[in-house]
């Protein structure tokens, strides 16, 4: 499997990393057991939040003895005032039993945070980053809007959007924009929120780019088989996979398409 490096963060992963949501839902010992196999497969990058419940302890209690150089932490806050943030970033640390995380995002963003734009928020990054409590700064987005927004601002190292072979031309316009500024591509969604179910044409679609780290969703063993059967043999991309997958798109529009609202506008399920 190759290795993705994350723009100017130049952290150095597997392409393949951990999506710790779907451990939530787990006990902790069956989480514990989940993540310390993804680590010793090979996976070394783990991404959580502060919105996921008791993901962060899950991560913290797993990975407590492992020394911490050798797995990326990122974590996310959707905090609106820089109070909220200070707690949230302290609540993470203590969670993850760790000093520092590798980057920090402002979860599903509304806005791209910037310097001097009365909020406080990129500040608040900014100050935490120099007192070595993050040491990069990212965000993350669902709409294509802010997600451009922040590119185009400079300000963020690593952007965190949904990213799946059914996204649209302009989503993947997103990848492109992201090399040119230097900064990371953290892909969510890679399964398309479960509408995929086919690991290995997903796993061959991520593979095409060297700026993109897809976190799959993990809460099975039999998943966490699966994708760690990649990192020695990892699909790539073919013919036979790219007559599925236009096929899979043809089918999958038909059901996303729900019609017209009242308002006379078209209704058509996101892809993503």
């Amino acid at each position: 499997m190759k290795e993705i490096v994350l723009g100017k963060t130049k952290i150095c992963v597997p392409q393949n990393g951990f999506g710790a949501l779907p451990i939530q839902r787990v006990s902790h010992e069956k989480a514990k057991e989940l993540l310390i196999k993804a680590y010793e497969g090979g996976m070394r990058f783990f991404d959580t939040a502060r919105a996921y419940s008791d993901s962060e302890e899950k991560i913290g209690a797993a990975f407590e003895g492992i020394p911490r150089e050798n797995y990326i932490l990122t974590s996310k806050t959707m905090a609106k005032t820089p109070e909220d943030f200070w707690k949230d970033l302290e609540s993470s640390l203590s969670n993850l039993k760790t000093d520092y995380i590798d980057v920090y995002q402002f979860h599903c963003a509304n806005q791209v945070y910037k310097p001097n734009d009365s909020t406080g928020m990129y500040e608040a990054m900014l100050e935490a980053k120099k007192q070595g409590k993050i040491r990069h700064i990212g965000i993350t987005a669902h709409k294509l809007g802010v997600a451009k927004e922040a590119i185009a601002s400079d300000l963020y190292e690593t952007l965190q959007f949904p990213l799946s072979y059914l996204s649209s031309e302009k989503e993947l316009e997103l990848i492109s924009m992201c090399k040119e500024h230097d900064i990371g591509y953290i892909a969510m969604k890679g399964l398309a929120g479960g509408l995929i179910n086919q690991s290995v044409p997903a796993m061959a679609f991520m593979q095409q780019f060297d700026n993109v780290i897809p976190i799959w969703g993990i809460q099975k063993e039999s998943e966490l088989k699966e994708w760690l059967s990649f990192m020695d043999k990892t699909p790539k991309m073919d013919e036979e996979i790219k007559h599925f997958i236009e096929k899979e798109k043809k089918e999958l529009a038909k059901d996303f398409c729900r019609g017209y609202t009242a308002a006379g506008k078209m209704a058509c399920k996101h892809f993503l």
